[in-house]
C-alpha cells in the first residue's frame, strides 16, 4: 500500500513526464528512482512506474500513428521480439539490493544515452548493425519488465546509432515500444503480486498518476519551444544519472 503522496513528488513525477514527453520517452527509470528513494517497496514499486509510462507514451503514439509518422513495419518486428521479454521481465522475482543496483545502472546509462547527439536530417543509408536492433531489443524488453521501464531510452540510441530511420521515426517508434513493453511488463508484474498490490499502487499513486498525464500533455503538446531540445536534454539526462549514482551508493 502508498501512504499519502507529498505534493513534492507529484510535482516532480509532473516535471519528468513533462521532460520526457518533450523528447519522446516515457521516464519510467526516473519514476522508479524518485519512488525507490522515498522508500516505496521494490516490489509495488514496478505497478505504478508502468503505469505512469502507459499514460505518457500513450498519448504520443496515437499522435505519431496519425500523422503517418510510425514505421509500422520496422517498429512491429521490435517490439514483438521485446514484449514477451518483457513480460518475463515482469514475473521474474528479484530482491531489493539487486533491483536498486539495477535501476542505478539503468538510470546512469539513460543519462548518457540521452546526451548522445541526434541528428535531424534523414540518413542516407542503414548501417549494416541496423539489421541487429531487433535481436537487441530483446534484452532491452526483459529489462523494461525487470525494473518496471520501457526500453525505449536505451533503443532509441542504438537506432540513432545504426541510422536506421529518420529521427521522427525513431522516436515514434521508441514510443510505440515503451507502450508495448510497459503493458506486457504490467501484466508479468500483475501475475507476479496479484491485482490486490495493482489495486493498492494505482489507487495510493492516483496523484502521480494525474500529474503525469498533465505533464505528459504538455510536454508532448508543446515540445518545450521556450527551451531548446539540447538544454532538456542535457539538464534531464544531468538529474538521471545524479540521482542513479545515489541509488548504487545508497545500496
Amino acid at each position: 500500500m502508498i501512504g499519502a503522496v507529498p505534493a513534492l513528488l507529484v510535482v516532480a513525477f509532473a516535471v519528468t513526464a513533462l521532460l520526457y514527453a518533450s523528447v519522446g520517452f516515457g521516464g519510467g527509470s526516473t519514476y522508479a528512482a524518485l519512488l525507490a528513494l522515498s522508500g516505496l517497496d521494490h516490489r509495488v514499486l514496478p505497478l505504478l512506474v508502468l503505469a505512469c509510462n502507459i499514460v505518457v507514451v500513450a498519448g504520443s503514439t496515437v499522435r505519431f500513428a496519425r500523422a503517418r509518422i510510425l514505421p509500422w513495419s520496422g517498429a512491429v518486428v521490435m517490439t514483438a521480439l521485446a514484449a514477451p521479454a518483457a513480460l518475463l521481465g515482469g514475473l521474474t522475482p528479484i530482491d531489493r539490493t539487486t533491483f536498486l543496483a539495477l535501476l542505478g545502472a539503468s538510470l546512469v546509462l539513460t543519462g548518457l544515452a540521452m546526451l548522445l547527439p541526434v541528428t535531424k536530417a534523414r540518413p542516407a543509408e542503414p548501417s549494416r548493425a541496423a539489421r541487429f536492433m531487433p535481436l537487441i531489443a530483446v534484452p532491452l524488453g526483459y529489462l523494461a519488465g525487470l525494473v518496471g521501464i520501457g526500453g525505449g531510452i536505451f533503443l532509441a540510441p542504438l537506432l540513432h546509432l545504426t541510422r536506421w530511420r529518420a529521427a521522427r521515426e525513431i522516436a515514434a517508434t521508441a514510443s510505440f515500444f515503451i507502450l508495448v513493453n510497459s503493458l506486457f511488463g504490467l501484466i508479468g508484474q500483475l501475475l507476479k503480486n496479484g491485482h490486490e498490490a495493482f489495486g493498492g499502487a494505482i489507487a495510493g499513486g492516483l496523484p502521480l498518476l494525474l500529474a503525469v498525464v498533465i505533464g505528459g500533455q504538455a510536454g508532448s503538446l508543446l515540445a518545450l519551444k521556450v527551451m531548446p531540445g539540447r538544454w532538456v536534454r542535457g539538464l534531464t539526462a544531468l538529474l538521471v544519472m545524479v540521482v542513479g549514482v545515489r541509488l548504487i551508493a545508497g545500496i
